[in-house]
């Protein structure tokens, strides 16, 4: 018999915990926790939380995650004690909430929380809110009453991509969803972060063709930009597939000016400095501020259609913009439902179209019939059942030319 003593292997040491109401409704939270550090966290309820962090036992954590819901609101002096205990042991707060009101987010980060991440989580995205208040210096003093607060950190530099309907039905709305769509997938190796604003504050339908809810919190920091933090903007964005971030349109309609030109590039430049790519569907209406996110543009689309109404609308456009000396050169207008390649008689019409307004139209989108509507009405994108379909070919192949030049220019600009 062998009677040589069993080895014990000592467990890892904790160096993380979860702090909630209860850990199994996060059920992604204990996943990626397990994914990113094995057996070496525990779980804490908020009754325990504040107790333990105090005691010498706490002294191995490096970092605990809060993760909370809309039912946590009621207990925000709870949290904010365990927020306390963690700062004051010198462990760093990741913030993880689902459905919590801005205001409540806003204030928990200003009591110590080091890091938000969304829940449902994004891919990857605790792993990367782990290496960073792990590697981040000491955050900055907070500004003095008085000072503006709002700042758009971020590590980004994305490309804002306008798509502009210029007559009613002419597909911005489909073609902005699938557009941020393909370019969410179009690197498998190197998963580009995409956001798409849906900046029609009384008519937007991306949530529609998203089957996303609206929210309350897209008018709440609409209306307060200016002390809008990164966490809060990224609050308010709902996600779809795990891949695309999506900014809705207000639950209720609001007047288009209701919102200033400094609010939308506020909004506009945190996402470009959080995301590589910015996807905004406008409305068919020129507001006051259409100027400001055609001059934040780095290319801007206008969809058009073979008619009477888009030649006319079109005309209009142009001569407004180069009246007022706006970059008319950044718009690349796109035909939908453009004639085939066999239809010699609509493709001289589309020439006699061109060369009549003095424009060019670079990239034609064919008719993908009924279904296209049918897949916006159940809330997805051509992409998912539609991937055969021609117009999803072609926004696709629209999408790596984008990706393409994008990443063209990356390479010059670090040469």
């Amino acid at each position: 018999m062998n009677t040589s003593p069993v080895v014990q292997h000592d467990p890892p040491p904790i160096v993380a915990c979860t702090i909630s109401r209860d850990v199994q409704i996060f059920d992604l939270l204990i996943e990626d926790m397990e994914a990113a550090l094995g057996d070496a966290w525990g779980d804490l309820s908020f009754e325990d939380a504040a107790a333990f962090l105090s005691q010498p036992e706490a002294r191995s954590l490096q970092f605990v995650t809060i993760a909370m819901d809309a039912n946590d609101e009621d207990n925000l002096n709870g949290v904010s004690e365990v927020i306390a205990a963690a700062k004051a042991a010198k462990i760093k707060v990741i913030l993880i909430a689902e459905d919590v009101s801005p205001s409540a987010l806003h204030q928990l980060l200003r009591e110590g929380g080091d890091e938000f991440v969304p829940y449902p989580l994004p891919e990857n995205e605790l792993a990367r809110a782990i290496e960073r208040v792990l590697t981040a210096e000491e955050t900055p003093a907070a500004p003095a009453d008085g000072e503006k607060k709002f700042r758009a950190t971020g590590t980004k530099s994305g490309v804002v991509i306008p798509v502009h309907g210029l007559a009613g039905g002419t597909g911005a709305t489909m073609m902005a969803v699938n557009l941020a769509w393909e370019l969410a997938n179009i690197d498998k190796d190197n998963p580009q972060k995409v956001c798409l604003i849906d900046l029609d504050f009384q008519f937007g339908s991306a949530s529609t063709y998203l089957d996303l809810p609206r929210r309350e919190a897209v008018l709440e920091m609409l209306t307060d930009t200016e002390s809008m933090e990164p966490e809060m903007f990224m609050q308010a964005l709902l996600t779809y597939g795990e891949k695309l971030h999506v900014l809705t349109s207000p639950t209720d309609m609001i007047p288009l000016d209701m919102i200033s030109p400094e609010d939308i590039e506020r909004v506009v430049e945190m996402a470009r400095v959080n995301f590589d790519y910015v996807i905004i569907d406008m409305p068919s209406t020129m507001v006051e501020w259409s100027q400001t996110v055609l001059e934040m543009a780095h290319v801007y689309f206008a969809m058009i259609e073979l008619d009477m109404r888009s030649a006319q609308n079109t005309l209009r456009l142009k001569r407004a913009l180069q009246s007022e000396d706006l970059p008319f050169e950044k718009i690349r207008f796109v035909l939908n439902r453009a004639p085939g390649f066999t239809d010699l008689n609509g493709k001289a019409r589309v020439k006699r179209l061109s060369e009549s307004l003095g424009i060019s139209v670079e990239v034609l989108l064919p008719d993908g019939g009924k279904p296209v509507a049918q897949s916006a009405d159940h809330g997805t994108p051509l992409a998912e059942g539609l991937g055969k379909n021609p117009l999803r070919k072609e926004i696709m192949k629209l999408a790596k030319s984008v990706h393409d030049v994008n990443q063209a220019d990356a390479v010059e600009a670090r040469s």
